[in-house]
């Protein structure tokens, strides 16, 4: 669970934190990783199999919020470790208080995945649910998600021996793991604007889009829905790419035909929380930015024929 006295360890490498956190799960009898395939809950997994062997689990939750190749990555990183893999289903538009897609979606969104995992532990006997919130989580701002992992006392074993981000990734690095420089991946309601009902047709046109943005190799990138407006993100070192008029011409006439009315290019690049300020807005494992919404934003607009 969270824990505001974790104290000071800054003078500790990330290897002596990872080896303190695998002593920390050796105590357990099992336990059942929250596991997105990122790379917090990747090294979660990592040290829970190294620790505890066949009696930890990996557990990747499919809604209608993840997107298929994640959850193909999901299994792919789990082999790569070695570590026992289920999935388990569930849906959020089930709950209208996700629907709504208020200010507190990420907090609905996690109590419910994280509620089915304790379903899931408990048919597999095991009492402790682990996930990847690490140290520098609860610093990114309004983060509602956390919330949930706090009521729900999910063990956090990176944010209760102090392993920020960067050491995280340190940690991937060191266990070999092909996700240490992965970035990351929320889920797909982050895409919707708060105040914009989520609803399965916005979902699957969102990851149809972000799919075909894809194709063209950007590796950080969105497509935001704004009720008919596309807005792609691309990360800054691609956004030459992204103004290529061949790549224009193919994304605006892709993204029409999956619906959308208008498709644009943001001009200020990737963002965070670029349209739903203080979520939590990273593969649930990363903070958000607290960032203007699209009608503060430059834009270049692809014209729809």
């Amino acid at each position: 669970m969270l824990d505001a006295d974790t104290p000071d360890d800054s003078d500790t490498t990330p290897a002596e934190k990872a080896a303190a956190a695998r002593t920390s799960l050796e105590a357990r009898d099992g336990v059942l990783v929250a596991f997105s395939g990122g790379v917090d809950s990747a090294v979660v997994a990592a040290l829970a199999h190294e620790a505890l062997g066949d009696d930890a689990v990996a557990c990747t939750a499919k809604s209608e919020t993840l997107p298929a190749e994640e959850l193909d990555e999901a299994r792919r990183v789990a082999d790569e470790i070695g570590i026992r893999h289920e999935v388990v289903e569930f849906s959020e538009l089930d709950n209208p208080d996700f629907v709504t897609n208020d200010g507190d979606r990420c907090y609905h969104c996690r109590t419910m995945r994280l509620g089915r995992m304790y379903d899931a532990a408990r048919e597999m006997g095991i009492e402790t649910v682990c996930d990847g919130t690490n140290a520098s989580d609860p610093g990114e701002g309004h983060r509602p998600g956390l919330r949930a992992v706090e009521e729900l006392e999910v063990l956090s074993p990176l944010l209760s021996h102090g392993v920020s981000k960067d050491e995280v990734r340190a940690i991937a690095d060191d266990y070999g793991l092909s996700v240490a420089d992965k970035p990351s991946m929320a889920c797909l309601s982050s895409r919707i604007p708060t105040g914009i009902e989520v609803t399965e047709e916005r979902l699957t046109r969102v990851e149809k889009a972000e799919r075909v943005v894809r194709q063209w190799g950007f590796s950080q990138f969105r497509v935001r829905d704004h009720d008919g407006l596309a807005r792609i993100e691309v990360a800054s070192e691609e956004l030459e790419t992204a103004l290529d008029p061949e790549f224009a011409d193919a994304v605006r006439d892709r993204l029409t035909d999956l619906g959308f009315d208008h498709v644009t290019l943001d001009l200020h690049g990737y963002q965070t929380g670029s349209v739903s300020p203080g979520s939590d807005d990273a593969d649930d494992e990363d903070g958000d930015d607290d960032e203007p919404l699209v009608e503060d934003v430059f834009a270049t607009d692809y014209p729809t024929k």
